[in-house]
């Protein structure tokens, strides 16, 4: 089976020490899925990490002119390339260490927008650390209070258009690859007189990894987070749990306003982006139960 699995930044740490011990914690869950001989790629996000590459810079240009800004394309390669670098490290070495022949690769990915997509016109994805609403204020770029955790920058967020290296990926798989690619939602570019540049935007990694997983003919996206399941009335005395569910009735709930923008909300969207037949399945669930939920016993599992 052909599976696209989505890991959260946020799952993975800040600082480079603390990155390194969850891709290894990462890398012992996910070799299993790998082992049984299904056909993985691994995306992830890069909220936190993109938004310290971006943030180191611009406060080093304070201290030094010669440190100069860094357009946030540039920041999404950087940590793409540093985190894929950490996740292939961690699958390798807990491979060797299973004694499996298993091989890895991280490709630096591009993603195409569109340049008229509205999303450019009211930033809405959090990036970076977060805030009290006092330090939100002394900020030079929109913020927004994100989910009850304090405020974040903001930055532009279009939908994914297409991969552009969608034949490298799936040339990778063929050729016997567990594949770490998309990271952050991938570098977003515009076509300009034929051209690819890059744009100051920050591309939702689920929407990103449901394109991808429709563009491969993935099987299974499976979209990894902090919870078990996702839920109807959370965070309430009425908490509901849901487990396997028709894209009918998740839609149902998703209309109702029950899933939170920058939460479970594009989680849910993304899903229903990819389950368009039977073929298809998606799953959400946090990593610990992600080789079980793969087999349909946990998790919430969206069938057409």
């Amino acid at each position: 089976m052909r599976i696209v699995i989505a890991l959260g930044g946020n799952a993975l740490g800040i600082d480079p020490k603390e990155q390194k011990k969850n891709a290894q914690i990462t890398a012992r869950l996910l070799l299993p899925i790998i082992e049984d001989g299904h056909e993985v790629i691994i995306t992830h996000g890069n909220g936190p990490q993109v938004g310290l590459i971006n943030l180191a810079f611009t406060e080093g240009r304070k201290i030094n002119e010669k440190v100069y800004e860094m357009p946030f394309s540039e920041c999404g390669a950087m940590s793409q390339g540093y985190i894929g670098y950490h996740l292939c490290n961690a699958l390798t070495n807990e491979a060797l260490k299973n004694k499996s022949n298993k091989k890895f690769a991280t490709l630096v990915t591009h993603i195409l927008v569109d340049k008229n997509d509205p999303a450019f016109l009211t930033p809405t994805k959090p990036i970076g650390g977060f805030y009290s609403y006092e330090e939100s204020l002394k900020m030079p770029y929109p913020m927004k209070e994100d989910s009850g955790r304090g405020y974040r920058r903001v930055i532009a967020s279009p939908k994914p258009v297409d991969i552009i290296e969608q034949d490298e990926i799936d040339s990778l798989i063929s050729n016997g690859y567990t594949v770490i690619c998309c990271g952050g939602g991938g570098i977003p570019v515009i076509k300009e007189n034929g051209l690819y540049q890059g744009i100051d935007a920050v591309i939702d990694k689920d929407f990103a990894s449901s394109k991808l997983a429709s563009k491969i003919n993935a099987d299974m996206l499976v979209i990894l987070t902090a919870v078990k399941n996702a839920c109807i009335n959370f965070n309430t005395p009425n908490q509901v749990s849901l487990g396997k569910i028709s894209t009918k009735d998740i839609k149902e709930y998703l209309d109702k306003g029950e899933f939170k923008a920058g939460s479970m909300k594009p989680k849910v969207e993304a899903c229903l982006e990819f389950v368009t037949n039977k073929n298809r399945k998606a799953v959400i669930t946090d990593i610990e139960s992600a080789s079980v939920a793969i087999n349909g016993t946990v998790g919430t599992i969206i069938e057409y």
